[in-house]
C-alpha cells in the first residue's frame, strides 16, 4: 500500500521517531500504525541491547520544584549533539514531570511509571532507537523539606536539590545550592556523613601517617586530625562559601536566618 507524508508525519508525532524510520516501519506493517508503533520500539530495544557496553557521559539533569518537594532527572546519551537536541530535552522533560504527577519516591518506581501507553523504562529504550546511541536515565532524586531550592550548572549535566527546614531567602538558597552543585560535600554536616566515609578517611590518615615515619602510638591522633579536617572541607554547612572564603556555609546561612539550616540534600553530575 501507499505510504503517504502524512502517514509517516504522523507516526512521527505518535513515537518521536525519524522520519525514515517511521517510513521504513509503516512499509513492513502494511500502513498499521500499531505494528509499526511496535516496530519501532523492537528497534530501540536492538539499538539498545547493541550499545549496552558503550558510555553514556553526555546528557541532561533537569529539576523541578513543588511545594516542598524537589525532584531531579538526569537523561544521559553519548554525545553532545543529541544532548544538545530539543527533542532529547523534551524527553528528559517529559520524563520528569512524569516523576511529579507520580510523585515517585524512587528510581524503580520512576521506570515503571506511565507515559501515554508505555513506561518510562520502555520510553528511554525507544529514544536508544530514535538516536542511534545509548541512551540511559543515571539518577533520578526527590526531596521533602519545609523549603526546597535547585541549581542546574550552564552545562547542564549537574546540578543539585537542597531543602531547608524553613522558608530562606532566595538568594540565599540558590547560593547554597550553587556551594553544594560546585564543591560536591559527600554529606549535609558530620553527623550525617556515610561511616564507610569515615572510616576511609581514617585508615587513609593512618597509611600516611605510617609512611611518613610517624611513630606507631601517634598513628590514632594523626588520623583522626585527617578524618576532621576531610569533614571541615567536605561537608555542606562547613565548608568555606565559595563567594566568601572566611565564612562557613552554615554562618552564612545563620547570618540570615539564624533558626535555619540545610535538612536534606542531593547532587548528581555527570562527570563524577
Amino acid at each position: 500500500m501507499e505510504i503517504t507524508v502524512a502517514d509517516i508525519a504522523k507516526l512521527r508525532k505518535m513515537t518521536g521517531a525519524g522520519m525514515m524510520d517511521c517510513k521504513k516501519a509503516l512499509q513492513e506493517a502494511e500502513g498499521d500504525f500499531e505494528k509499526a508503533k511496535d516496530i519501532i520500539r523492537e528497534k530501540g530495544k536492538l539499538v539498545a541491547s547493541k550499545r549496552a557496553d558503550r558510555t553514556a557521559t553526555e546528557g541532561v539533569v533537569v529539576t523541578k520544584i513543588v511545594g516542598g518537594k524537589a525532584y531531579m532527572v538526569c537523561l544521559a546519551c553519548e554525545t553532545d549533539f543529541v544532548a544538545k537536541n530539543s527533542e532529547f530535552s523534551a524527553t528528559a522533560n517529559t520524563i520528569l514531570e512524569t516523576a511529579v504527577a507520580n510523585d515517585a519516591a524512587d528510581m524503580e518506581a520512576l521506570l515503571a511509571c506511565k507515559v501515554g501507553d508505555v513506561t518510562v523504562n520502555d520510553l528511554v529504550t525507544e529514544k536508544s532507537g530514535q538516536t542511534g546511541e545509548k541512551v540511559e536515565l543515571p539518577f533520578y532524586g526527590r526531596i521533602e523539606a519545609a523549603y526546597c531550592a535547585a541549581y542546574v550548572h550552564t552545562n547542564a549535566k549537574l546540578g543539585t536539590i537542597i531543602g531547608f527546614n524553613k522558608e530562606v531567602d532566595a538568594a540565599v538558597a540558590k547560593d547554597v545550592a550553587m556551594q553544594a552543585t560546585a564543591m560536591a560535600p559527600v554529606s549535609i554536616s558530620a553527623a550525617d556523613c556515610p561511616a564507610e566515609v569515615i572510616e576511609k578517611e581514617r585508615a587513609i590518615g593512618r597509611e600516611q601517617a605510617r609512611l611518613d615515619g610517624k611513630p606507631e602510638a601517634m598513628l590514632d591522633k594523626i588520623a583522626e586530625g585527617k578524618v576532621n579536617k576531610f569533614l571541615k572541607e567536605n561537608t555542606l554547612l562547613s565548608q568555606a562559601l565559595v563567594k566568601n572564603p572566611k565564612q562557613s556555609v552554615e554562618q552564612f546561612i545563620k547570618e540570615a536566618d539564624k533558626e535555619a539550616t540545610v535538612v536534606a540534600y542531593q547532587r548528581f553530575s555527570l562527570n563524577d
